[in-house]
């Protein structure tokens, strides 16, 4: 083959390889790109515009099957390098970085809860909870649920309880995204009542989306909305209510989304553009135009836009990824909000838990303003507090 053939043939190779990028981008995105486009920025408001940063995690120590000697070197390595990460910085509140580990109930091992809980008395985060399942029924994630509550409060003084009924609440995060049943095959979950079940359990918020690229990836995307469950049907969540000023709670569990659209500014080919879902790794490191694009989008209650809702997420155990998320990376992502997010003119930073982000939601529903900080206890304490900002307020 002449020196142009093969020129030609490797060229063609590459624009078939676009076009199946393309096309297998335009399934995935079919499910959410029409309310991507359609949706409006928020409302510009003459008000200093309050950022709720909150970091989740899919903490899975046991990621991979590796052995317990893997297992301890990556807890250790969070429970001593976040402490260094942390203690460089500072949100408007004095506060340090808050992060949320979503810890999976299939992983349970004491030790290394010990030491999440150790750092989280300390300052740097809260835990909540995290499942994988498949094939399941409403008794045995009833029963797993409920023991798992119960274990983490009683052992590790983990999980706030409600003040009027005395009922452990959690965040829930759904592993591989399935949430509800919601994907095509029904695998990694078997429960199309799920969202009731969680609500009986005692769950707050789901904090699973976006999950873009993946199919269990929600119509109704940048919102925080009550989602109501069919218990015939899978994926109930696939659009809700939203939350908004003055309005009531609805339906049976609150979904709190992170920031998805389209990065511009990173292309595949140089052409397609690359879903920007809010994940953090090594491969998709924070940038300061990510994080511009994270508040740009402007998750906010209804009727408070100057209250921006920021939750990003990541899997923090894996090992390709933790230079990213306890090194420079992650320093100058912190920098950069610092320095852009917090003047206290234009913008005022908070780090935030996923817990504070449900109440500072709960304090908007309600018409509260003024600064979310007053507002982080306002409905679920912290673990092991049994009163609440909100009583004090009344």
């Amino acid at each position: 083959m002449g020196t142009i053939a093969l020129l030609a043939a490797l060229a063609l190779l590459a624009m078939l390889a676009i076009a199946v990028t393309l096309a297998i981008r335009a399934r995935q995105m079919h499910i959410w790109l029409g309310s991507y486009l359609r949706r409006r920025p928020p409302r510009v408001t003459d008000k200093p515009i309050h950022v709720m940063f909150c970091f989740v995690d899919h903490f899975e120590p046991m990621w991979g099957k590796v052995d317990l000697a893997t297992q301890r070197a990556r807890v250790d390595r969070w429970c001593r390098d976040y402490r260094t990460l942390a203690d460089a910085h500072r949100d408007a509140d004095g506060r340090p970085p808050q992060h949320s580990f979503f810890y999976p109930e299939e992983e349970y091992r004491e030790e290394h809860l010990e030491k999440l809980a150790a750092l989280c008395a300390d300052g740097y985060g809260e835990i909540e909870i995290h499942l994988h399942h498949d094939n399941d029924t409403p008794e045995n994630f009833r029963t797993t649920i409920d023991r798992f509550n119960r274990l983490l409060h009683e052992r590790h003084n983990a999980l706030p309880r409600d003040p009027n009924t005395g009922q452990l609440r959690f965040a829930f995060i759904h592993g591989n995204w399935c949430l509800d049943n919601s994907r095509a095959d029904g695998r990694w979950c078997g429960l199309n009542n799920e969202l009731i079940l969680l609500r009986e359990l005692g769950c707050y918020a789901d904090f699973t989306l976006p999950s873009a690229p993946s199919e269990t990836q929600t119509r109704m995307i940048n919102a925080i909305y009550y989602a109501t469950d069919d218990p015939t049907r899978p994926k109930s969540h696939d659009t809700g209510e939203p939350v908004r000023v003055g309005g009531k709670p609805s339906g049976d569990l609150l979904i709190v989304q992170g920031p998805l659209g389209l990065n511009w500014r990173s292309r595949r080919f140089g052409i397609i553009p690359r879903i920007e879902s809010a994940d953090v790794r090594r491969a998709c490191p924070p940038t300061p135009d990510r994080v511009d694009a994270w508040i740009k989008t402007g998750v906010h209650v209804e009727g408070r836009p100057e209250w921006v809702f920021v939750k990003i997420h990541t899997h923090g155990t894996q090992e390709r990824d933790m230079d990213t998320l306890l090194g420079e990376a992650a320093h100058r992502m912190h920098n950069h909000l610092e320095q852009a997010y917090n003047d206290g003119k234009r913008y005022v930073l908070h780090y935030v838990t996923a817990r504070e982000v449900y109440n500072i939601i709960k304090a908007a529903e309600a018409g509260l303003t003024g600064n979310p900080h007053d507002y982080r206890d306002y409905e679920l304490p912290p673990p092991g507090v049994l009163t609440t900002a909100k009583a004090q307020i009344a």
